[in-house]
């Protein structure tokens, strides 16, 4: 009887384990209403033939502490997560114009940087060149990071430009 209940515990627990972590425990893209996005409104510098407005890198390590907490109080345990495995991601990338911003900044897991980061630097590429403007490369970057699926499309065609 006790080998029957440890062998259904054992059962129980696997599949709650493996549903559990099929899930995801973090966000695969950012949250609209937390983070709609936004641009560089108190430029350092601009960039690009059309003049995009650039802000450096500064995001504290408060607001950053305050992000976990906030998209975990949406039902995610990024908190319980090793910190190591997220970054703070600008949802609009600074070379795009971006903003350090709460509204334009989230916890995203590596899984899904993996995904998304190799679209950056072509898009921001194509603005230096001039055969992309920002609008149209923000519409591809915020796109791609809330349909991953279509990522390597977007990567396709934006190298084409």
């Amino acid at each position: 009887m006790v080998k029957l209940f440890v062998s259904i515990a054992l059962s129980v627990f696997s599949v709650v384990t493996f549903a559990y972590s099929s899930v995801g425990n973090f966000p695969k893209g950012p949250d609209a209403t937390l983070t709609p996005g936004a641009l560089c409104e108190h430029p350092d510098s601009y960039r690009y033939p059309e003049k995009v407005p650039y802000c450096e890198r500064n995001v504290s390590s408060d607001l950053k502490k305050s992000l976990f907490v906030k998209y975990d109080q949406l039902g995610f345990r990024t908190g319980q997560m090793k910190r190591l495995d997220f970054k703070i991601d600008h949802y609009i990338p600074l070379c795009m114009g971006g903003s350090n911003d709460e509204k334009n900044i989230w916890p995203q897991h590596k899984s899904i940087y993996a995904i998304t980061d190799p679209l950056e630097p072509v898009l921001c590429q194509k603005m230096a060149d001039g055969r992309l403007n920002q609008k149209k490369a923000v519409e591809y970057i915020t796109y791609g990071k809330n349909h991953l699926d279509e990522v390597r499309r977007i990567l396709a065609e934006v190298n084409s430009l």
